[in-house]
This record gives structure tokens, C-alpha cells and sequence, in this order.
């Protein structure tokens, strides 16, 4: 068998080669496939060779012995692993894995009965042994590399979510340090403006608590409605008077249309205007104001927040909604902060954007589809 294979090794990869392109989602190049079929034919010719010389134990070193079990990779073994984790990185299935060793075996049987080319029962056994151990061991470091890659992608997304219900608690609860703060410093009651953003602030760490709760039992619920924009930006608007006057600069919130609405889970869509503003309120330049305002266009509304920043870094608005990516050099924060609110704003069919205005600030647009009010 190891010399009709060393006759007929062009035309067997080329076979192999044509069974591949047949089957979807194989567009990999034959660098990267320099691992597979070329060079297992070319270890299978040589444990065949080493076999029919006599010399069982070289053949055992090449490609391992029935079973593979060895206390080491075998050298197909090593090639073979190289194979199945390639594969995965192309986008491919385990089945995808041991179909293109069975491409060979079925390209070999093919030619041989073709050629009228008999072989000997050890030598089949030879290569349905090899076969085996070369499936084998790059299924099992596909399975692993695969295993693997979901776990580091199931800690991501958990890590993702924690830091969200942790950044989203603290602007509430700092929020709510401010508003108790100014309610003691003028004496005033909770019944006033002030002691409601603090109400608010309340509400919406006990409401984030709920989802979190939710989202462990059972999944998040239904929480979409349709509201005023004009009373969505009121709120939003008490809220960071807060903190515009302990950052020392100032808020202007042009006139907003009452017949304006838009529909998504208003607690969401306030976080993420709140996350806009806070970081409008940090960049700002000392004695500039930050503008929050709303209009309508082309039957969508648009709520900018406008800043007096000096201007984006270069290169920067492409990563700035990233997660824990921070522009300065204050890393009290989580880096969340945009990223959390696309999330919130994409998630009800909305977008998130940001427009640099060069040696001025700038200003992050939400636009969401416009809806009547009931």
C-alpha cells in the first residue's frame, strides 16, 4: 500500500481537495490546512513503509499504536491536534473534522478499486489504526480549544454584566449622596424637587437589584412602554442639575416638544442618558456648559448631549464604546459607562453615536423611532 500511495499522493490530496470544496464554509487556504490531509497521507506512508521494513516500533512512533495509547503524542498525533485547532479558528464544526479524514480513507478506496490496486488485510488495518488515532486526537483538541473558548466567553459576558449592575448602582447611589447632601445644606424637605431625584435615585437601585434578581431566576421580563420625552428629559434633566453643579459647570436644557414620544424601557434608556451626561460632566472644561436637548427628524427623535471637551483624540471615537476602555487619566471609574448605555439604547431599536466638533467637544447623539403618545 505505501507505494501506491507514494505513486498516487498528487492525486489523492487533489480528490480529497475536490470533496472539501463540495461541503460549505471550507474557504480556509492550504497554509492553513498544511496540518491536515498532505501531511497525514505523507506519516501514513512512512508507518506503512516502516511496517513492511520490519520495524514495528518506528511505525508506533509515527502514528501511534491502536488506541492511542501512548504517555505521548504521537508524531500524527502532534499534526493532528495542530489540525483540529486550526479548524476551530476557522469558524468549523466537529463534524467538519472527521469528515476530512474520511475524505482520504473514501479517496483511497476509490483509486484502489479503480486501478484495480489490491492490498493486504494488516495494511488496511494500518490505516483504519492510523484513521483513528488521527480523528481522535484532533477531535479531542478541537473539543478542548471549543470548551475552552466558551468558557472564556461565558466569564466575559458574566464579568460584562456584573460590571454593568455595579457602574449603574454607584451613579445612583452617587446621585443620591448628592441630593441628600443638597437637602441638608439647605435645609430643605423630601417633599421638594431635590428629594425626588433622591426618590428616583432610590427607586432605581431597588429596580436594578429586581432585574438582577429576575435575570438569575428565570430571565429579564417585558419592561417597554411608551412615554413623553418632554417628562423623560424633565427627569433626566433634575437628576444631573445635581451634578453639573458639583462639577462646576453649567446645564442648559432647551424646550422640548410635548407631543414627542418614544417607546423602550424608560429605567434603561434614563441610565443611559444619565451615563451621557455624567460623561459630558466630566470632560467638560471648567466654567462651559454641557446642552441636553430633543427634536424630532425624519420621524425619529434625537436626544443630543453637547459638550465643551476641546475635541476627540484621534482614532479614538472607533474605540470609545468599548467595554472598560477609559479616556482619562481618572480610573475611579469602570469603563462602562458608553458601553452600557449602546447596549440600553440598541436594545430598543435605537442607535448611539458620537460626532467630534474639532477644538470645541463633542456631541453623542441617541436617536430612537418616534411613537404617538396613548
Amino acid at each position: 500500500m505505501h507505494n501506491f500511495l507514494t505513486n498516487n499522493r498528487e492525486e489523492l490530496i487533489l480528490r480529497c481537495k475536490s470533496k472539501v470544496a463540495q461541503r460549505p464554509r471550507r474557504a480556509a487556504t492550504e497554509q492553513q490546512l498544511a496540518n491536515g490531509i498532505p501531511l497525514f497521507l505523507g506519516q501514513l506512508i512512512r508507518t506503512l513503509a516502516a511496517e513492511e521494513a520490519d520495524k514495528p516500533a518506528e511505525g508506533i512512533r509515527i502514528s501511534g499504536p491502536a488506541g492511542g495509547d501512548l504517555p505521548a503524542l504521537s508524531e500524527m498525533g502532534v499534526s493532528a491536534t495542530a489540525h483540529g485547532k486550526e479548524l476551530l479558528k476557522l469558524g468549523y464544526t466537529v463534524d467538519q473534522v472527521v469528515h476530512d479524514y474520511g475524505d482520504l480513507c473514501q479517496a483511497i478506496t476509490d483509486l484502489a478499486f479503480e486501478r484495480d490496486a489490491p492490498f493486504a488485510v494488516a495494511e488496511f488495518r494500518t490505516l483504519n489504526r492510523c484513521l483513528d488515532n488521527a480523528i481522535a486526537d484532533a477531535v479531542t483538541e478541537f473539543s478542548f480549544q471549543r470548551d475552552t473558548q466558551i468558557a472564556r466567553q461565558q466569564s466575559h459576558d458574566a464579568n460584562e454584566r456584573f460590571g454593568f449592575l455595579v457602574h449603574e448602582l454607584r451613579n445612583s447611589l452617587g446621585t443620591a449622596t448628592l441630593a441628600i447632601h443638597a437637602l441638608e445644606l439647605g435645609g430643605m424637605t423630601v417633599g421638594g424637587a431635590t428629594g425626588a431625584v433622591l426618590k428616583r435615585s432610590l427607586s432605581a437601585m431597588g429596580n436594578l437589584i429586581s432585574r438582577a434578581v429576575a435575570e438569575v431566576r428565570s430571565g429579564l421580563p417585558e419592561q417597554r412602554q411608551t412615554f413623553s420625552v418632554n417628562s423623560f428629559i424633565h427627569e433626566a434633566e433634575t437628576a444631573a442639575q445635581l451634578v453639573a453643579s458639583a462639577a462646576g459647570c453649567v446645564f442648559e436644557v432647551p424646550p422640548v416638544d410635548a407631543l414627542l414620544a418614544i417607546r423602550g424601557n424608560r429605567e434603561m434608556l434614563l441610565a443611559a442618558l444619565a451615563n451621557l451626561l455624567q460623561n459630558a460632566f466630566k470632560f467638560t472644561h471648567p466654567d462651559t456648559e454641557v446642552v441636553l436637548k430633543a427634536y424630532l427628524l425624519d420621524e425619529h427623535v434625537l436626544i443630543d448631549v453637547e459638550d465643551h471637551c476641546g475635541g476627540l483624540p484621534p482614532g479614538s471615537a472607533a474605540r470609545m464604546f468599548s467595554p472598560f476602555n477609559q479616556r482619562s487619566h481618572d480610573k475611579s471609574g469602570l469603563g462602562l459607562g458608553l458601553s452600557i448605555a449602546r447596549q440600553s439604547i440598541e436594545a430598543d431599536f435605537g442607535t448611539l453615536a458620537v460626532r467630534d466638533v474639532p477644538g470645541t467637544g463633542c456631541v453623542f447623539t441617541i436617536r430612537l423611532p418616534r411613537h404617538a403618545l396613548p
